[in-house]
């Protein structure tokens, strides 16, 4: 039996604790005195579960695209952010993201710490009515999925145990301020007059960004040092992970409108539209390159045109969201195609990606948002509104310039205590193998022997 140390015990004592804590939190009477919309409650219900569905389809999408023996360390990575951040969020998070706000940079800790006044307290100021727990069970969603994006640039070669503590210190210290920043009304880019509908900043750009910085603290994986192909353990995976996005970002943006109405409707159909002109850019941009249309360009360019379109959604016409789909399809695509070149050994592209994607997106909110969409948004440059443009350039390099600097020194913090990366063995061995004792199959096949018969194989 392997020996316990303190390291090895931390992360049970601390959830140990803070589960003794919350055995003595007072309980309260929900608050309802008759005020809440039932339709706008039932559809931000299914909005709320839309998004959780993107975290399990997020861990297909990345599973698949990893080498066969790193497949389920990098799903488990994603998925384990809904627990990780769920716990976190009722204890402080939602506090520091929507709690009294302290001079436009944080919420007080105080305010819902353990959830105190959540299930009794009014309305959301932005969502007047649904009940205060929905909104902030909601806004939990956005904050599981934005640590499990980062799985993507970092797969192959990251210790789990170390992950795990990243997923706690990027919430608390990167994801928590950008939301307040960017969604409490008090927050210095809210009150700036940034707009960022449902998440490119603060989830993409963030994400992206500590990607990157991922990517330059761990190094190369000794396979992209020495320039060997990897091939994707399993395409399907892929293709059923992008569905499964595609299908959760209907409530991610749509939701974002807070309601069942009018704009909710908008916002769903710039995300479709965005979504699917995107993933047909970034084929036919392939084709154009001398390559053949392939179902992984399709799968990840229409991630891409969902990304730009998220800042956008609700605040953009529907045309307009063709635009930005192609645009933001073309550019990743070359990103992607620049980054191949250089050290940076982003395993799946995920700045590329989400963090270009995004800066795309809240670029071409400034340009296309119009009051006609939303009243309570603004016009972009297109409309004649310079300095609408200029304060959203002004919030995305403060956006970048913060995610990044702080990613990267909660990073190397880490690695000052614990190890960030595996061993050379490790990733020889693989993840699955060496970090959780598993081992990814990827089915039975049938193939034809040399007389004819058809036997099974297990092909791992």
């Amino acid at each position: 039996m392997k020996q316990i140390t303190l390291k090895t015990a931390a992360p049970f004592i601390a959830l140990v604790a803070v589960a003794c804590i919350a055995a003595f939190i007072p309980s309260l009477p929900n608050f309802d005195d008759g005020k809440y919309n039932g339709a706008d409650t039932a559809w931000m219900l299914v909005a709320t579960a839309l998004v959780f569905i993107m975290t399990p389809g997020l861990a297909f999408f990345y599973g698949g695209m990893v080498h066969r023996k790193n497949v389920i360390s990098t799903m488990i990575k994603s998925l384990i952010a809904a627990g990780v951040v769920s716990v976190l969020w009722v204890v402080v998070g939602y506090s520091l993201c929507f709690g009294d706000s302290i001079h436009g940079i944080i919420g007080n800790p105080l305010t819902h710490l353990f959830f105190k006044g959540v299930n009794s307290g009014k309305p959301w100021v932005g969502a007047p009515t649904i009940p205060l727990t929905l909104f902030a069970f909601f806004q939990l969603m956005f904050a599981i999925i934005t640590p499990g994006l980062v799985v993507g640039a970092v797969a192959e070669r990251i210790r789990f145990t170390s992950f795990l503590l990243f997923v706690v210190l990027f919430s608390l210290f990167v994801y928590c301020p950008l939301a307040h920043w960017s969604w409490h009304p008090q927050g210095f880019l809210a009150q700036m007059g940034a707009l960022d509908f449902a998440g490119g900043t603060v989830v993409h750009i963030s994400a992206g960004c500590a990607a990157l910085a991922g990517a330059i603290v761990l190094k190369q994986r000794k396979v992209h040092k020495e320039q060997r192909e990897i091939p994707p353990a399993n395409i399907p995976y892929v293709l059923i992970g992008t569905g499964l996005l595609w299908f959760g970002w209907f409530g991610f943006n749509a939701g974002s409108a807070g309601t069942a109405g009018a704009l909710s409707v908008s916002a769903f159909a710039t995300t479709n539209t965005a979504g699917a002109a995107a993933g047909l850019s970034w084929m036919f941009f392939d084709v154009l390159k001398g390559k053949k249309p392939s179902v992984l360009g399709f799968s990840i360019g229409a991630v891409v045109g969902l990304v730009a379109i998220t800042p956008a959604a609700g605040f953009v016409a529907i045309p307009q969201s063709i635009f930005i789909g192609v645009l933001a399809a073309i550019i990743s695509n070359t990103a992607v195609h620049l980054r191949s070149k250089t050290r940076v050994d982003d395993t799946l592209d995920v700045f590329p990606c989400h963090g270009i994607g995004g800066m795309v997106g809240m670029l071409m909110t400034g340009i296309f948002a119009t009051k006609a969409v939303n009243s309570a948004g603004n016009n972009g440059l297109l409309y004649g509104n310079y300095s609408f443009f200029l304060t959203q350039v002004k919030a995305l390099v403060i956006v970048v310039t913060y995610s990044f600097t702080v990613s990267y020194g909660i990073l190397k913090l880490i690695n000052a205590f614990m190890p960030l990366r595996v061993s050379q063995q490790e990733e020889e061995e693989g993840l699955d193998a060496s970090q959780h004792a598993e081992k990814y199959m990827q089915g039975t096949l049938l193939v034809s022997t040399p007389k004819g018969i058809e036997e099974e194989i297990v092909a791992e």
